[in-house]
């Protein structure tokens, strides 16, 4: 259940984020005829993500076992590639976030109505499709056949819409280059679990071979029906016997990724991020003197 509440808060908090940052800027910069098309836009990315999960979850059980499992596996993949590309893009860009949506903004203003309403949607949008893919490999990855691995989902998203109207009414301060790499650090342990997943489902829908040949069984020592198996199901998804291509994906995707994620970033800003920004204080100086006036 952890993972999956790790998953829908950080998925979540980006969405959160993302949202508040958009309808702060349009407020304190007087545009308030610009919030409907961007709520539009919201509305309309959130409803796409809802109905490309739904189709995910229902369309897959009208298949036969091998092709759900070869359904599964592959979207369990892609999931991790997608989230993957995600925890880096954040790292790098976790600071100027801020920069980079107030300029897309202004330039949507400039635009008009249609391009508002297609900035929402795609800066929301991309992170929904993102978490319906991943929530649905990472809950199917570690269903012990109750509603524990999406309930955890549904409390982060929740956790998430809190911590994102906290943020957005200055309750609550976020460093949010350290929030993200720390969660994008567990989530690529996820990941590693869902991948491996992913892999088991393609061996028994006889796409990859090896399906017998187990690296270790320890189903004696840690029933998946225990506690602690459960337990470790639902934070690693951690399989007592798992076969030797699965340890090997699972090795070769964790050990140089997280090595890689956690290790120094060598650039700084962009010249259009620094000229973003400075731009943005320019914006708060001049409407804090409009307020003092």
């Amino acid at each position: 259940m952890f993972g999956n509440y790790l998953i829908g808060l950080r998925e979540g908090l980006e969405a959160s984020l993302v949202v508040c940052i958009l309808i702060a800027y349009l407020v304190k910069t007087g545009r308030r005829d610009a919030l409907k098309p961007i709520w539009i836009g919201i509305g309309v990315a959130v409803g796409v993500a809802l109905a490309f999960g739904a189709g995910l979850e229902f369309g897959s059980q009208e298949l036969t076992f091998e092709a759900q499992e070869l359904l599964g596996g592959s979207l369990s993949i892609v999931a991790v590639v997608l989230v993957t590309w995600m925890v880096f893009w954040m790292r790098r860009t976790a600071r100027h976030l801020r920069s980079e949506l107030h300029g897309k903004l202004d330039a949507a203003l400039r635009m008009g109505t249609g391009a508002l309403v297609a900035t929402a949607f795609l800066a929301v949008g991309r992170e929904g499709l993102e978490t319906a893919l991943f929530v649905w490999a990472s809950v199917r990855a570690s269903s012990d056949g109750t509603f524990a691995p999406l309930a955890g989902v549904l409390l982060g998203l929740l956790t998430a819409v809190l911590l994102g109207w906290l943020f957005y009414r200055g309750a609550l301060r976020i460093n949010l280059a350290k929030f993200f790499t720390w969660t994008g650090g567990m989530l690529v342990v996820v990941a590693a679990g869902v991948l491996a997943y992913g892999v088991h489902d393609l061996q028994e829908a006889r796409f990859l071979d090896g399906l017998a040949d187990k690296a270790f069984d320890i189903s004696a020592t840690i029933p998946p029906d225990s506690w602690y198996g459960t337990l470790l199901k639902g934070v690693f998804n951690f399989q007592p016997n798992p076969t030797v291509l699965q340890v090997t994906v699972w090795a070769l995707y964790l050990i140089p990724t997280l090595a890689l994620f956690l290790s120094p970033i060598g650039s700084g800003p962009s010249v259009r991020v620094k000229k973003q920004k400075a731009t943005d204080e320019k914006a708060d100086a001049e409407a804090s003197a409009g307020t003092t006036a």
